[in-house]
């Protein structure tokens, strides 16, 4: 074993520092004053820079031309190390770093001296006699863990030891199942005691494994550690304050979610059922369209699965269509967009030895070679033997991308749906061409679903600069957000399933990835029970990626309508959720601007609360809306926490709760409980749709008046790329509570005007009614009778009932105020 046990020597560099030890070697970068770097190899030479994930460095990386404009390279702060007595320290001017001699050990400190990590004195950093890596780190028993990717369980990973590795684990367990289809090495460590989170991002690719104080032995303190199989330990600190800063300090370094079309929150009708008809696959699927609309269900598109591939022989090539069951591919990809919906074929990277283009792609160069490099490899695929695209190598990404568009793209197809990625090559000694490097199969592997995204991403751009593209990919490195929406695979059908599943996805907004999703209905399985149905629904659409998608074992397929008797139900569901398009599409930029989760655990937004920073289920969408659904069988009394630190709306019941405490609230089978933050906006659009066809002319605001806050309202043309060049238009909505009376600050932004020609306020009214109301220094007409405000009208009334103020009126197209007085009007004169 080799291990860190003494410093003996610190080379100060005009860009890092180098720390030598009896030993591993150190390289240490500050990238700004919150993001330090700790590279440490126990080679020789340090392992050549190659990282696909990175998008800020401050040096030279073998992927740098790869990336290119979606890399910065940034200028590392000058580290100053001062030699103190048995320790080494320097500051990168929020957080120093202290490096004890003897035991060597890493701690790092904020601005205000409390300590935030600390390396497990004696034993911190090592390697053991198989080669694997390791990295320990004392933590006290109250510590709580977030993020790690894509994992079971609940939010807080305290006391668990968890698997970086992909697989294709279709029919997944909710509470067990470890590892799932995404490797993520990150997590956020809160100290609840000094109310300080860090986060810590390990950039290897190699398989590893967190043990988060699981293991214990009495002769250390409570630790957690982090362990890969290869490559260095490449560690980036991220500080915080809070859970917040974290989060964006993290996406800062790996890149935030790409924003996809206005489409991609649609409906995505799914099925493996379709496409495996015998004939007529085509028309099948446009009689599903047709089903939608006569049940007043909004869909923007389908999600194609792989039977469109199918050969005579049953076998999945990609890049062929099955022209029994797709007799006229293009014709069907412009009959689905004359609908307003868009075709998301499904294709894989494996490709079967017997595949018709196998060999003009080992020709090519293009497939992972075997370890000796001489032949392609071959391993075991869906449908038998199959090659693997080799993504690291620009002759595996050309042939790729040439006949994903003759076949797919230049068929009118913009959205690509990248499954079954997980590169499940059984020998880690494969060779893949890394940019030239020549590594195994080992160090790259979940990288690779990134680059098979990132070349769908580029095509769809080569073939028409200005259209944007929707991604989609199943599996997954850190970093895979900057292309693809992606999901949690292929879930069983189960009560078990749609509770956890939830804690699932808000773990991957903790990690980077904020436009996730999983199979509504379950995927692997029997058919969901009608009730069971209903409720995954219900919470479903609040999913960024809301899609059914079913392969049942019981010879049904799941779709909308398949229980009459609840029907109704799921309908109301889904236009529920293109009601609060404009909020989520606002939600999406945002979190392309700074990482933020769409989907928030409760900790996110209320980090202070204890019992906050243990719910798994409920979360906010957004800032502005707690969504508490109903994920038990059978029940009539509905148990909400409410979070301290704010007042709530229930929006069923307009009933105003104090936070910081536990509810219990009567539930029917379309019952979706929502509650509205004080200080909260929501936008929203009711009557929407369909996304491709439909503009977003009308906005209703809903409006909790009576803590300062703001939100801001993202629109663009949803469809192309030149919001990259600022034309969108934004609108920030800043509520000023004064006294006697609220104001709202409207400001424009933006190089394009809105869309939205018409506004209705919804604005709760906790104590009494308002006197008056103003919009743009205008008084608006108040009228007494609510029913007979038309909807093209201007002026406003009083619903006594649910204590709330409406308020229409056309849209000002400059800055402007809308003014709500709470004074008492003096009917007597006295």
């Amino acid at each position: 074993m080799d291990i860190a046990s003494t410093l003996t020597d610190v080379i100060e560099h005009s860009d890092h520092l180098e720390l030598v030890t009896d030993g591993p070697r150190f390289l240490i970068y500050a990238l700004d004053p919150r993001t330090i770097r700790f590279r440490a190899s126990f080679d020789p030479e340090f392992v050549p820079e190659l990282s696909y994930t990175l998008v800020r460095t401050a040096w030279p990386d073998a992927a740098d031309e790869v990336l290119g404009e979606e890399r910065t390279h940034v200028e590392a702060l000058h580290l100053t190390p001062n030699d103190e007595d048995g320790a080494v320290t320097f500051s990168t001017g929020e957080y120093t770093v202290t490096v004890a001699k003897h035991p060597f050990a890493i701690s790092i400190a904020d601005s205000e001296g409390r300590i935030v990590h600390r390396d497990l004195a004696g034993r911190s950093w090592l390697a053991d006699n198989n080669g694997r890596l390791s990295h320990y780190s004392a933590l006290s028993q109250d510590d709580l863990f977030y993020g790690f990717g894509e994992k079971v369980g609940p939010l807080n990973k305290a006391r668990r030891r968890m698997r970086m590795h992909n697989l294709d684990t279709m029919g997944w367990n909710p509470l067990a199942t470890d590892p799932l289809y995404k490797h993520v090495p990150f997590y956020i460590h809160v100290d609840p005691r000094q109310g300080l989170a860090h986060g810590m991002f390990y950039n290897n690719s190699y398989d590893s494994v967190f043990d988060v104080d699981c293991e214990h032995s009495n002769y250390w303190e409570h630790y957690s550690y982090y362990q890969t199989d290869g490559g260095d330990l490449d560690l980036f600190f991220i500080g915080g304050p809070t859970v917040r800063d974290v989060v964006a300090g993290y996406t800062a370094l790996t890149g935030t979610s790409a924003l996809q079309p206005l489409a991609s929150l649609g409906y995505m009708g799914s099925t493996m059922y379709y496409t495996e008809l015998e004939a007529g696959s085509d028309q099948a699927i446009l009689d599903f369209v047709d089903l939608c609309a006569e049940h007043q269900i909004p869909c923007d598109g389908f999600f194609a699965s792989s039977g469109y591939t199918s050969s005579p022989d049953n076998k999945r090539y990609v890049f062929t269509w099955n022209t029994t069951r797709f007799p006229d591919p293009k014709g069907f990809v412009q009959a689905l967009s004359d609908k307003g919906v868009l075709l998301a074929p499904n294709i894989k990277p494996g490709m079967l030895t017997t595949h018709p283009l196998t060999g003009e792609f080992d020709e090519a160069g293009g497939f992972v070679k075997d370890p000796s490099g001489e032949h392609s490899q071959i391993d075991q695929f869906w449908g038998g033997p199959a090659h693997f695209v080799d993504f690291t190598d620009p002759a595996g990404r050309e042939v790729w991308s040439r006949h994903m568009t003759s076949s797919l793209i230049d068929l009118g197809v913009t959205s690509i749906w990248n499954d079954n990625n997980e590169f499940e090559i059984a020998d880690d000694a494969a060779l893949v061409h890394a940019e030239g490097l020549k590594l195994p199969i080992g160090a790259v592997r979940p990288v690779m679903a990134n680059l098979m995204s990132k070349v769908s991403h580029d095509a769809v751009i080569a073939h028409d600069p200005n259209t944007r593209p929707y991604i989609i990919s199943r599996s997954g490195f850190a970093g895979i957000q900057r292309y693809a929406q992606t999901w949690a695979g292929d879930n069983f059908t189960s009560w078990d399933s749609l509770r956890h599943n939830v804690t699932t996805v808000l773990g991957l907004g903790l990690s980077g990835l904020a436009n996730t999703g999983c199979d509504v209905g379950g995927f692997a399985g029997p058919a969901p029970e009608p009730e069971l149905f209903v409720r995954w629904v219900q919470n479903g659409i609040f999913f960024p990626r809301f899609s059914i998608h079913s392969c049942n074992d019981d010879n049904t397929v799941t779709e909308p309508w398949m229980y009459p008797s609840v029907t109704q139900e799921i309908s109301a569901a889904i236009r529920l959720r293109y009601t609060l398009v404009p909020y989520l599409y606002s939600l999406l930029r945002e979190a392309h601007v700074s990482g933020a989760p769409v989907m928030r655990p409760l900790v996110y937004e209320f980090e202070d609360d204890p019992r906050a920073r243990e719910e798994s289920f409920e979360f906010m969408l957004g800032s502005s809306l707690l969504v508490s659904s109903v994920l038990t069988q059978g029940e009539t009394e509905h148990t909400v926490y409410l979070p301290a630190g704010a007042a709530w709306l229930d929006l069923a019941t307009r009933t105003t709760y104090e936070g910081g405490q536990e509810i219990t609230i009567p539930v029917e089978l379309g019952s979706i409980p929502m509650f509205l933050r004080s200080g909260g906006i929501v936008a929203t659009c009711p009557g929407l749709m369909n996304l491709h066809r439909q503009r977003i002319e009308h906005l209703d605001l809903l409006l909790e008046p009576s803590e300062t806050a703001s939100f801001v309202h993202y629109e663009d043309d949803g469809a192309t790329n030149e919001y990259l060049d600022g034309h969108f238009h934004t609108t920030t909505y800043a509520i000023r509570p004064e006294a006697g009376r609220v104001v709202l600050d409207v400001a424009n932004g933006g190089l394009d005007a809105s869309k939205v020609e018409t506004m209705t306020l919804d604005i709760a009214c906790r104590t009494h009614c308002p006197v008056t109301i103003t919009v743009a220094g205008r008084e608006i007409e108040r009228n007494l009778h609510g029913e007979r405000l038309g909807a093209e009208d201007e002026g406003w009334y009083f619903d006594g009932e649910k204590n709330r103020a409406i308020v229409q009126y056309r849209t000002p197209r400059e800055d402007h105020q809308v003014v709500v007085d709470f004074g008492v009007k003096d009917l007597l004169g006295l």
